[in-house]
């Protein structure tokens, strides 16, 4: 019975692996705006794995008068205590990146979990983990932040874990949504006859093809992680002795940097944070629009949107 199953196995996972073949070369090298995200996102990643070895001054000694404008010496400046403005925002692309992707991370494993979990099995699985999903959906972000970081200590790994916890709500019910519609499809019906069990079917069957999808909101959550991220460090729930674009944009305004028109200590941060968040958007976007069939219709897609000719209805006329 095993060999029969693994023969009715062959077709659906090679047809898998091809169509990931082509979702790579179509999405990732055939769009202009997946491709100019991902060379943003990777232009990022490796600021942040190189920065400390690329860093110009040191971010604990002070080089400079306080608020010093951008010279050839110091690019972005100096801030409040001055501190090298470059060199803090390459420390800062670190933080901010490692806790915007493991927050991602962890809204993928949670989200994914319930949402494979409450599309496969339904009924009472179904309804118990979707009811659980709209209380964490009504629960309001910022004091939620809040009540953690007093209870639980302000540290990158609570933040990352606060980040996971109130993000997985929409990757769990989009990847509920894919896997109902998997489930009825035909060689899983087959596999199920022929004796294949729960784990199998959701290991070798489910999981392949909604993956793709998984990973495209996965990306359109790392920018919303990023933009939390932000907001927690301004709020001063973040660790105090990291620094990051947040922080940075904090220690700005309660610096003083508005009143010394100081703006290389506030745009530089800020300017990093909207590129990675449109930058995570728009590869994002561009993966859920080639494998989301319900965004290929115009009146959702409005990069797709295209209005139909009327010269041959006037010619008629």
């Amino acid at each position: 019975m095993s060999e029969v199953v693994q023969v009715a196995e062959a077709a659906p996972v090679a047809a898998a692996s091809t169509t990931r073949r082509g979702f790579v070369r179509h999405v990732m090298l055939g769009q202009k705006v997946a491709l100019v995200g991902a060379i943003v996102l990777l232009f990022f990643i490796v600021i942040a794995v190189i920065g400390p070895w690329i860093e110009p001054y040191s971010t604990t000694t002070q080089v400079g008068k306080v608020y010093a404008p951008p010279t050839g010496k110091h690019v972005l400046g100096l801030d409040d205590g001055g501190i090298d403005m470059l060199s803090e925002v390459i420390q800062g692309a670190r933080v901010s990146m490692i806790v915007g992707f493991a927050g991602a991370a962890v809204a993928m494993l949670i989200g994914g979990g319930v949402g494979l979990l409450s599309g496969y099995f339904g009924g009472k699985t179904d309804i118990a983990l979707m009811r659980i999903t709209d209380y964490f959906l009504v629960i309001p972000d910022v004091p939620l932040m809040i009540v953690a970081a007093a209870v639980f200590g302000r540290s990158l790994v609570n933040v990352i874990l606060i980040i996971g916890v109130i993000y997985w709500t929409s990757t769990a019910r989009l990847i509920r949504a894919q896997v109902k519609s998997v489930r009825e499809r035909v060689y899983v019906k087959r596999a199920r006859a022929l004796g294949g069990g729960h784990g199998r079917l959701l290991w070798k069957h489910i999981t392949p093809q909604v993956a793709p999808l998984l990973v495209a909101n996965t990306v359109l959550t790392i920018a919303i992680a990023v933009f939390a991220e932000t907001y927690i460090a301004f709020l001063g729930l973040e660790d105090p002795s990291t620094i990051s674009w947040g922080k940075l944009i904090q220690n700005s305004l309660t610096g003083g940097a508005i009143f010394h028109k100081a703006w290389w200590a506030i745009i530089p941060p800020g300017l990093c944070v909207t590129i990675v968040i449109l930058a995570a958007t728009m590869m994002g976007q561009a993966m859920e629009d080639a494998l989301n069939p319900r965004l290929r219709v115009g009146h959702l897609s409005v990069r797709r949107f295209r209005l139909r000719p009327l010269r041959g209805r006037l010619d008629s006329e």
